[in-house]
This record gives structure tokens, C-alpha cells and sequence, in this order.
């Protein structure tokens, strides 16, 4: 009798062919905890992959987090609740939350997306 895994804490989705977006999701796969997430590279990804309030274009525009309960969480958010799930990377989500830090986060992330497709395989 095969034993059940666990349902994934969350799932996240990422640009698998973004070669810096792949790094960096490869080296929090390492981090402990990682196992309790579900990893979908939505560059990969059909429909039924994605779910059916998430569709490639917005999967592959910014990083997105479904939580177990099915919230979906997009951009710096979606960090967040990612860093969360491990225990490396625990505290700074608790800083990231802090109305200063959260502000600056969105700042910057909104100035990497401008600048993501400067690496973004065609």
C-alpha cells in the first residue's frame, strides 16, 4: 500500500524560461521546507497545470503563489507567503510585511518585471 503525501502547503508559479527566474527558484528548491511546496514551471504548464483563475500570460508576467486554501497571491505577495513556507528565508518574511520594507519590495520588483525581458528567452 503506497503511503499519500501530504497536500503542498502552496504552489508556486514561475518562468521556467527566464534564466535568472529559474536560478533563483532552483536555489529555494534547496532551502528546507521547499518540499512542502509545489513547483510549476508555467512556461511549461498546460491550463489544467495553471487552474482556472490563472491564465500563462499573467503566469509568466510575475511570480504567483496558490495557497492550500486556493487564495492566489501574485508579485512581491506571492514572495512573501513563498518565504514563509521555508525556513531560511522565515524571517524575512516577517520584515517583508512591515509597511516600509513591503513598499520598497513593490518598488523594486516592479522595476525588475520592467526589466525581465531583457533576460527572457523568446
Amino acid at each position: 500500500m503506497a503511503v499519500a503525501e501530504p497536500p503542498a502547503a502552496c504552489t508556486v508559479y514561475f518562468d521556467g524560461d527566464c534564466p535568472l527566474c529559474r536560478r533563483e527558484i532552483a536555489a529555494y528548491r534547496r532551502l528546507a521546507g521547499a518540499e512542502g511546496c509545489h513547483w510549476v514551471d508555467a512556461a511549461q504548464a498546460d491550463a489544467v497545470h495553471l487552474g482556472p483563475d490563472l491564465d500563462r500570460c499573467q503566469a509568466l508576467r510575475e511570480l504567483n503563489l496558490r495557497r492550500a486554501d486556493g487564495t492566489l497571491l501574485r508579485g512581491v505577495d506571492a514572495f512573501i507567503a513563498m518565504w514563509a513556507q521555508l525556513d531560511a528565508t522565515r524571517t524575512w518574511a516577517r520584515w517583508a510585511t512591515r509597511p516600509p520594507l513591503h513598499a520598497l519590495l513593490r518598488l523594486a520588483y516592479r522595476l525588475f518585471l520592467a526589466l525581465r525581458p531583457l533576460w527572457r528567452r523568446p
